[in-house]
């Protein structure tokens, strides 16, 4: 894990440097160090006094697993931050996920101790017969501060485990795999080549730690000796606030939060001029997002990266609407058919990489899914074509359909409305058709222009097999609790007669 020898340097060298920070409440280096030795005294003592103790994944290699699955993103991450210097496997666990998920990942991976407010998380793992220890934060603390230290934190071996992550948990039972200390300072060198998470700086990086996005935004800082600061959810005028008083000049969010960053810098500029760079994650970044940035904040640059939680960080897009990525050095992209066959440039396919900070696998009692096959490269199936060397992004499994012998990238059909006037979110999906095989229809949700509008934009910016036969309106498209639309779910409510033919 790289953040334990620079948060053992930071601490000794700069103890008052600020590593962890929230809104109201604030950790030093020297704190985190010190922190780390009760947080992980008490950990222990949770596992050892079971009388028998779940049984941790083999592919932990015997490594006690210890989850946290608390609303508070400061809290999360300390204790991630805190336990990565010993030994000792850390998962974060949504909260807001579906209960049935929540059990199923702790019992399938052998989680022994869980942090979390949940009453019906507990009654459900007590109903499965689970032998683990759950706890409240409050308690945990009371915990943390009765115990007595542990031995300092060290630079443990690379390829000792020492995180679990899921790969989804709101629309498919989560995948569970590992990260080894080795695969995350492989993924560290390329985030601190190409992001910018440099000594001292101070990064604003609001959201759950459960989501990759913040949990990699939170070890790159502690990575390199900046501060993380963290917020529960993302509040435009809070966050108008922090940036000011804290001094804030990087932004690690969702394509989702710069929207609401540009409307409070149109009301209040001013509170901005310490902001240089905001880099976004997890999604597309529209055009008009990057547009209306360099409106209000010429002088705040953006960085749209791409990367996968099981993969690590993949490349990045400087300019656009973030699907053409420039593949970063030392990371290697293929195209391949279903078959595995390497597909010609330009022809859209299945991606796969191959990158040294790549998980080697899922845990197997997650998932019978396969994520490196045997030649080294890996796939989470996400699809695009290379153009150039460079790779233009086209969705993920299900994002592509074929109608009339033409392959139609549905995420492509749904960029061609961005900065429509008057039109809502949009779904793009593929219908099925008796001669065509399938068409594409276009979902739109809440206030939309008349059919004849949409179809004249839509003839003037695509070519014309990916312009939609059919048109419906639904007052709310199908999302994940993170906010996606989720496709599939859209399609169903078609077929089953809940969306409106235009």
């Amino acid at each position: 894990m790289p953040i334990t020898r620079t948060v053992l340097e930071v601490a000794e060298q700069y103890p008052d440097q600020l590593a962890i920070v929230a809104a109201d409440v604030r950790l030093t280096y020297a704190q985190l160090v010190e922190d780390s030795r009760h947080m992980f005294a008490a950990v222990e003592g949770l596992h050892r006094r079971q009388h028998t103790p779940p049984v941790p994944a083999a592919e932990t290699g015997g490594i006690p697993i210890t989850a946290v699955s608390i609303a508070s993103a400061f809290h999360t991450a300390r204790i991630i931050a805190g336990l990565a210097g010993f030994r000792a496997v850390s998962a974060t666990i949504d909260p807001r996920w579906p209960l049935e998920h929540r059990v199923g990942v702790i019992l399938a991976t052998g989680i022994g101790v869980v942090i979390s407010d949940a009453t019906d998380l507990a009654d459900a793992l007590a109903a499965r017969g689970w032998t683990g220890t759950i706890h409240p934060l409050t308690d945990f603390m009371q915990r943390e501060a009765s115990a007595t230290a542990a031995a300092a934190p060290t630079v443990r071996h690379g390829n000792e485990p020492f995180l679990l992550l899921f790969s989804s948990g709101t629309t498919s039972n989560p995948k569970g795999f590992l990260k080894t200390r080795h695969q995350y300072r492989e993924n560290f060198a390329i985030s601190s080549a190409h992001l910018e998470p440099w000594p001292g700086v101070a990064t604003l990086a609001p959201g759950p730690v459960s989501y990759s996005l913040t949990l990699y935004a939170l070890i790159e800082c502690l990575a390199s000796g900046g501060s993380a600061h963290m917020a529960d959810v993302f509040d435009p005028l809070e966050m108008a606030a922090r940036i000011p008083d804290e001094k804030i000049t990087r932004v690690v969010t969702v394509p989702a939060v710069v929207q609401a960053l540009v409307d409070a810098a149109r009301r209040d500029p001013a509170r901005f001029t310490t902001l240089e760079l905001i880099v976004t994650g997890g999604a597309n970044l529209p055009a008009v997002l990057r547009a209306g940035l360099a409106d209000v904040l010429p002088d705040v640059r953006l960085i749209s990266y791409y990367g996968a939680a099981e993969i690590g960080f993949i490349g990045d897009s400087r300019d656009g609407d973030g699907t053409t990525i420039n593949i970063y050095d030392g990371v290697k992209a293929s195209i391949r058919d279903k078959d595995g066959a390497e597909l010609p440039d330009s022809e859209p396919g299945t991606l796969w990489i191959r990158a040294a900070a790549c998980s080697e696998g899922y845990i197997a009692g997650t998932t019978n899914a396969v994520l490196q096959g045997s030649d080294g490269w890996s796939t989470v199936h996400d699809h695009g074509r290379l153009v150039d060397g460079a790779l233009v992004l086209v969705g993920r499994a299900g994002d592509i359909a074929v109608t009339g012998g033409h392959k139609v990238a549905l995420p492509e059909v749904e960029r061609a409305f961005e900065g429509m006037p008057h039109l809502g979110a949009i779904c793009a999906v593929a219908l099925p058709h008796e001669r065509l095989g399938t068409v594409i229809a276009l979902v739109i949700e809440g206030e939309t222009p008349n059919k004849g509008q949409l179809l004249t934009h839509a003839r003037h910016n695509l070519a014309p097999q990916f312009v939609p036969r059919r048109w419906y309106w639904v007052e709310r498209l199908p999302r994940t609790i993170g906010g996606k639309i989720r496709r599939a779910a859209t399609a169903q409510l078609v077929a089953r007669g809940e969306a409106v033919r235009l």
